[in-house]
């Protein structure tokens, strides 16, 4: 009896050890923030404003959201893009600070996560909502640290 409660003391306090630091992961980006915005973040933000909303013209309203599921599931990815956007600008080679620029790439996070749950309820109306969200989103970025760099107007692109 007193060896199993031995063996179980020993075999309980082995357990108690403390694990062994891990080395930080090493990234290698592939672009800078300049790339990431062209090739990532705006493709899948331009899918999200153009799925959103309505057009007049002379003939008529024309319904911009999706009418299949696979046009949902394609705003639903391009928002989960966008989500995984902010989480790429708060990487060490990207963040340009840990004030500002972090507080704009997590809001970039939350709405893209809040347009992929518009997409994947259908929700033509939130997605809209959302949509209007994720432009002051971008705005507040280009505001601030786009200075004498590329500026423009989404929308009138």
């Amino acid at each position: 009896m007193r060896l199993v409660c031995f063996l179980t003391v020993v075999l309980l306090l082995g357990g108690c050890t403390q694990p062994e630091k891990s080395k930080p992961i090493p990234f290698k980006t592939t672009g800078d923030v300049k790339h990431t915005m062209q090739w990532v973040l705006d493709p899948a933000a331009d899918h999200i404003w153009d799925s959103a909303g309505s057009v007049i013209t002379a003939e008529g309203v024309e319904e911009l959201a999706p009418t299949t599921d696979e046009g949902w599931l394609a705003v639903q990815h391009s928002a989960v893009v966008v989500a995984e956007t902010g989480n790429l600008l708060l990487m060490p080679s990207r963040a340009r600070d840990d004030q500002d620029w972090q507080e704009i790439a997590l809001g970039l996070i939350d709405v893209g996560m809040r347009a992929a749950k518009a997409a994947e309820a259908k929700d033509a109306d939130a997605l809209f909502e959302v949509g209007g969200q994720l432009y002051r989103v971008c705005v507040s970025c280009h505001t601030q640290y786009m200075q004498g760099d590329e500026k423009r107007d989404p929308l009138t692109e």
